[in-house]
């Protein structure tokens, strides 16, 4: 009963699962069409929430070094494509933020629970798992596993 709250996140090394989502636009993401690239992935439970806000506006405050490094960023989280759109709008994210209906995606990268469990992934651009982590690591310490 308490086994997805005791998961943790998948492990560095492996393959991350691939997928497809749409974004607040309704535009498709496929993570195997990112391959050459680095991709973070955070998991987040709510938008507007203090926490997630805080949080994505770390990744958008630092985006000149996420782009140095040729980091794509996704939020992604069961919310609407219209609660994403109003909450990127608002807080002018410059990256995607993925609609994940049913938690599918959270469900394959270890993040589904009663809520999203915030994890913080960041996928090499061999489409392995650098960096897994819970909860809200700094951008910096993400960002030192891009290759």
């Amino acid at each position: 009963m308490m086994a997805w709250f005791l998961s943790k996140p998948l492990p560095a090394g492996v393959p991350a699962p691939d997928f497809s989502l749409s974004d607040e636009s309704g535009r498709e993401v496929r993570l195997s069409s990112l391959r050459g690239r680095n991709v973070v992935l955070v998991f987040y439970p709510g938008d507007e929430t203090p926490v997630c806000r805080r949080q994505l506006c770390a990744f958008r405050d630092h985006w000149s070094a996420l782009q140095a490094r040729d980091v794509a960023v996704f939020g992604v989280n069961p919310q609407s494509a219209e609660s994403h759109a109003r909450f990127r709008s608002k807080h002018a994210f410059p990256f995607p933020l993925l609609v994940d209906r049913g938690r599918q995606v959270a469900a394959l990268y270890h993040a589904k629970g009663l809520i999203v469990k915030r994890t913080v992934y960041l996928i090499g651009k061999d489409g392995r798992i650098r960096f897994a982590r819970r909860g809200n690591p700094p951008v910096e310490e993400v960002l030192a596993a891009a290759e």
